[in-house]
Formats: C-alpha cells, sequence, structure tokens
C-alpha cells in the first residue's frame, strides 16, 4: 500500500533549502548525521551552518526544530535571514551560528518528541543524579495510554483529564503533564533515562562552533505557547545569570523573563514547572561564555486543542499506522497546531524574528566580554 504521509511541507525540502541558502550566502556547513530515516527512507541529518569568521569571538546562535514539528517556523526563518544576510557584512568579530533541525526525526515524522518519545526540553539533565520525580503523573497516565484512538477506551480518557480539569483546573493539571516524567517512556511529556542523540549532538555542536566565544546570544525556536500569531521573546533558565542585565537591557519590556521552578506558574503557556530545558544546558555548558539563552515562542492555537491533537499523535505512534489514511488526518492537523498555513501568521512570525534577530546582532559588538 502506498503510504499516505504528507509530503509538504517535508524535512527533506527544508533542508534542501537551507543548505541552498546557506552555500549561497557563503557559510560554512557541516553535517551532522542521525542514524534513522524519515518517512520515506530519506537520511537524517542535523546541519550547522556558520556565516561569518568561524573563529568570531561574538556568536548569534539560531536553533530550530528542538520540537521538531515545530522546526518548519523556525527553518524558515533561518532560510529567509540567510538569504537577506548574504548580501551584506556581519560586524567585525560576530559570526551567525545556524543550527537546522538539531531533532531532525522529529521534524521528518510530523512529532513534537524525537525517536524515542523524549520530549528534548525535558531531557537536559545530569543523568549520573537521582531524576526529577513527579509523582503526580502517575495518576494522569492512564489518559495517555488509551489503545484506541475513538471509542470506548477513549472516552473514559476523555471523562478522567475532564474530571481532574473540573477538581483543580486546566493550569494545575498541565503543570503536573508538562513538567516533564522519567517514569512512563510511553506518557506525554517524557524526558528519558539518557542523553538522546539531539542532547549529545548539541554538545558537540557547541563545542565546535560556541565555546571559543567570548559572548554569545541563542534563539531556541519554538510555536505552540501563547495567543495565536504573537511571537513572545523569553528567556527561561533556573535562575538568574550573568548576562541577564544585557539581555533585559537590549530587549527592555518585550523579554520575558521566567525563572523555571517545581511551584512556578507562567502566563505564557510555557512550562514553568519542567526541568531539562536547552536553555539551562547552554549554559551550563559554557560557563566561560557570557551567554544570553532565549526562546521565542510563536502562539498558534488555544492550549486545551493543541493537548488534544498531541494525544492523538501519541496514540498513532504507539498504536496506529503514521502512513495510512488516519495517520496522514493526525499528522495535517498536528501540523496546523504547530505551523499553522495561514500566510499572515507565517508573515507575522517571521517579521518579528527578524526584528528579534536583528536587533540582537546590531547589540552583539557593543556587549562587555
Amino acid at each position: 500500500m502506498q503510504s499516505q504521509f504528507p509530503t509538504q511541507p517535508s524535512y527533506r525540502g527544508q533542508r534542501e533549502q537551507f543548505l541552498a541558502a546557506a552555500t549561497a550566502a557563503g557559510a560554512t556547513l557541516t553535517e551532522y548525521p542521525h542514524p534513522l530515516q524519515g518517512p520515506f527512507g530519506e537520511s537524517l541529518s542535523t546541519d550547522v551552518a556558520v556565516l561569518g569568521d568561524p573563529s568570531a569571538k561574538r556568536l548569534l546562535i539560531a536553533l530550530s526544530g528542538t520540537h521538531g514539528v515545530e522546526g518548519f517556523y523556525g527553518s524558515g526563518c533561518q532560510i529567509k535571514w540567510l538569504q537577506d544576510l548574504g548580501k551584506r557584512s556581519l560586524p567585525a568579530d560576530v559570526a551567525v551560528v545556524m543550527i537546522h533541525l538539531i531533532n531532525p526525526w522529529g521534524t521528518a515524522w510530523l512529532r513534537r518528541v524525537n525517536e524515542d518519545n523524549i520530549d528534548l526540553n525535558r531531557n537536559h539533565l545530569n543523568f549520573e543524579r537521582p531524576l526529577p520525580d513527579n509523582q503526580a503523573y502517575a495518576a494522569l497516565h492512564e489518559i495517555y495510554a488509551s489503545s484506541e484512538l475513538l471509542g470506548p477506551e477513549r472516552d473514559r480518557a476523555d471523562a478522567l483529564l475532564d474530571a481532574h480539569i473540573k477538581e483543580r483546573g486546566w493550569p494545575a493539571v498541565m503543570s503536573i503533564v508538562e513538567g516533564g516524567q522519567h517514569s512512563h517512556p510511553d506518557g506525554l511529556f517524557f524526558g528519558g533515562l539518557a542523553p538522546s542523540w539531539s542532547n549529545r549532538t548539541l554538545h558537540q555542536i557547541i563545542q565546535k562552533h560556541v565555546a571559543h566565544a567570548d559572548v554569545a546570544m541563542c534563539f531556541d525556536l519554538h510555536t505552540g505557547a501563547g495567543e495565536y500569531g504573537h511571537p513572545m521573546l523569553l528567556t527561561i533558565t533556573e535562575a538568574a545569570y550573568p548576562a541577564l542585565d544585557d539581555a533585559q537591557a537590549i530587549y527592555g519590556p518585550w523579554l520575558y523573563t521566567l525563572h523555571t521552578g517545581a511551584n512556578t506558574t507562567s502566563e505564557t503557556g510555557v512550562a514553568a514547572t519542567a526541568t531539562g530545558y536547552t536553555s539551562q544546558a547552554l549554559l551550563n555548558a559554557l560557563p566561560h561564555v557570557r551567554l544570553m539563552p532565549f526562546v521565542i515562542e510563536c502562539g498558534t492555537y488555544p492550549g486545551a486543542e493543541v493537548h488534544r491533537h498531541l494525544r492523538d499523535d501519541h496514540w498513532l505512534h504507539l498504536h496506529g499506522n503514521p502512513s495510512d489514511a488516519v495517520g496522514r488526518g493526525i499528522k495535517l492537523n498536528l501540523l496546523e497546531q504547530f505551523y499553522p498555513a495561514d500566510s499572515d501568521w507565517q508573515a507575522m512570525v517571521w517579521l518579528r524574528t527578524w526584528q528579534i534577530w536583528e536587533r540582537g546582532l546590531s547589540a552583539l559588538s557593543t556587549l562587555r566580554a
């Protein structure tokens, strides 16, 4: 039977456009091959493009695809900016580092998670220490373990979710679910039991391309949280960091500062209770770099709607077939949740991302090391 897996947009298409834009701009390219293949048997990799002097001491880093299906927004912006930057010169001692689709399997298969059902923003932990113990998740796990997409078992799971929401409220339930868990590999927001391929590869990349820097700002590109069409600029870490004052001075009231913690709440839609964020991992890995870790989070649909489609996709990869007609419908719905087809949405998030990057690029030369 012929695969009905969606073909547009595709990982392969995004990668081809990225490599073409990077080459035309004169960037230096490095490939990090992934061990698995995409839905059409295509090879997968994370690609790094460095525009400017690779030994420059001031770096702007753009990271796409941490949550695979969200990578179409990030990749598109990287491609457009490379096309723009290739027409002009960068400031002295400044380079731009593009990390393209750090979770290539997730992008190719239109999943938010990776090949091991791991949420990469719950995976950046010290696995030699005891892992966070989200005991409250166990009471909710059966909601996400239904073997039916439609039917009595799914109805019971829906009723259980509704009951928990009625008792505790949506924010409290989501703070448990989205906070991450390491006890149920077949559950939602699983953080893993060891560093994932993308985790290990990101550390290889930052040691090769970033560790020599004096000053750096990194933008981790996301979608799915917040108001529709509104890109939020955040800095998400466990505590204040040395360059936070610089970050706040550059972006002023545009910047939302979020310090995560067990009892933390946030009106942004971002999981404030989670641990294992990429932003914190970058700070931990680059103690000698004056680093500003940013997140650009582009709002799409209401949280309950996004969550429903995440559940459907979770069922698909546990019990269904991503390449049949049912799978195709689920994939197209999930793609819409994280990369709306609305051309105005796409234009707005690109414009705001470009503004953020341009302001950061202008500021890099003036920052103290």
